[in-house]
């Protein structure tokens, strides 16, 4: 719902509730038995009461005294209102002035009140409130031991025997080399594939030892990411550290950007959430492990963050040949081949044009250029990925890789 909308709604129906309050006040005195006749009524009937329990004894002669001495008093005191009602000087005339202002001012401290404090789409507590609860809830979440506990024991692969007996002596190799980089790699990525996950973090762990500052933003993803499996899909405060290490190094890292939106999403942020997976999604590539568990999961970040009319963005299919496309070229000739080739390279670098893509995807693109000898195109092409993927090292790499390769390199 845009901002605009829900104000307009939201004074609409403060004005309509001021009206209803205004005019079941003034209209007090005309709906039928005023008050004081009421109570006058009542008052009646109470002395009828007490003569009849005088008369069966059930109340003392002196008492019977006193209770109707207090009940004149109230016959009194209300007749003297109903009086004043009939002659139109009734007393609740500043009370119904007062409750005019009074809804007035309702209406508007509550607007300037949400102006302040709230935001459409949340619940009924303050913008403030709501993102100071979120901190404190990210600040003091359980931590990785805790959220494992929690997880049920997973159903692990079968694996044949000569398998297992190569598990067992990676594992005893490991643990008596320890500081073997190549070893912790492979038993981790072992590990990890028979879902041990709490075995390959720990791999992973001290692989980072090892590596130190030469640690890539890769590495402490993958320490992250095993974390993350290891809780059951929390992203407990350690994932969050090495997160904030892969994109220190990476700061367009995917697959980082991914799990700290989730991270806000659990703590109470679908806001960030969604800024962080929208952002993705309108990136690419479509084929991105992060960007399925983002589509099935957005729409709600989006509602509950007030993107009312969020709408998913179409899935844009991959670039490439298919089976059919496949089939079809075998029975081309050479030129109608080239024709073919030139025509999914001109849709995959309008694509990159319009909006973006993995690294991947651009070295693809110079690759192409270069084999189909359009090697000024190619020069082209890579002066702009190089300027887009300027502060990601690994990207670059992979880009000038291509480049060599078509011959386009400088």
């Amino acid at each position: 719902m845009p901002t605009l909308t829900f104000w307009i709604i939201a004074g609409a129906l403060a004005l309509i509730s001021a009206a209803v309050l205004i005019r079941a006040v003034l209209r007090g005195a005309d709906m039928g038995e005023v008050p004081a006749a009421y109570d006058l009524r009542v008052y009646r009937d109470q002395l009828r009461e007490i003569d009849r329990d005088t008369a069966r004894g059930i109340v003392a002669e002196d008492e019977a005294e006193r209770l109707k001495s207090e009940v004149a008093r109230r016959i009194l005191a209300a007749d003297t209102v109903l009086q004043a009602q009939k002659a139109g000087t009734s007393p609740t005339g500043p009370v119904r002035s007062m409750a005019i202002v009074a809804a007035g001012v309702v209406v508007a401290g509550t607007l300037a009140l949400y102006a302040e404090l709230g935001t459409p789409g949340y619940g009924d507590l303050g913008l403030k409130s709501r993102i100071a609860t979120a901190e404190d809830m990210r600040q003091n979440r359980p931590a990785q031991a805790a959220a494992e506990a929690r997880v049920p024991p997973l159903t692990l692969p079968q694996i044949d025997g000569s398998y297992a007996d190569l598990m067992e002596k990676l594992r005893s190799t490991v643990a008596e080399r320890p500081n073997d980089l190549q070893g912790n790699q492979l038993l981790a990525r072992n590990e990890a594939l028979l879902g041990n996950f709490i075995a390959a973090y720990t791999a992973q762990e001290r692989i980072l030892g090892l590596k130190g500052d030469a640690a890539t933003a890769a590495d402490y993803l993958d320490y992250a990411d095993l974390l993350v499996l290891a809780a059951g899909g929390y992203v407990s405060p350690e994932a969050e550290l090495a997160l904030s290490a892969a994109l220190a190094r990476d700061p367009q890292n995917g697959a980082a950007r991914y799990y700290v939106g989730l991270m806000m999403y659990q703590t109470g942020r679908p806001d960030k959430a969604f800024q962080f997976w929208d952002g993705l999604l309108r990136e690419g590539p479509p084929d991105a492990p992060w960007i399925g568990p983002i589509r099935a999961q957005i729409e709600d970040a989006a509602w509950l963050a007030g993107q009312f009319r969020y709408e998913l963005p179409p899935l844009v299919p991959l670039i490439g040949p298919d089976a059919d496309d496949l089939a079809a070229a075998a029975e081309m000739t050479p030129e109608q081949r080239q024709e073919m080739v030139q025509g999914m390279v001109d849709q995959l670098a309008g694509r990159l044009a319009a909006s973006g893509g993995t690294a991947d995807e651009w070295a693809r693109l110079i690759s192409a250029l270069g084999v189909l000898g359009d090697r000024d195109r190619a020069r082209a092409i890579l002066t702009e990925a190089r300027e887009k993927f300027l502060a990601q090292p690994a990207a670059l790499d992979q880009i000038n890789t291509a480049a060599r390769a078509a011959g386009v390199s400088e």
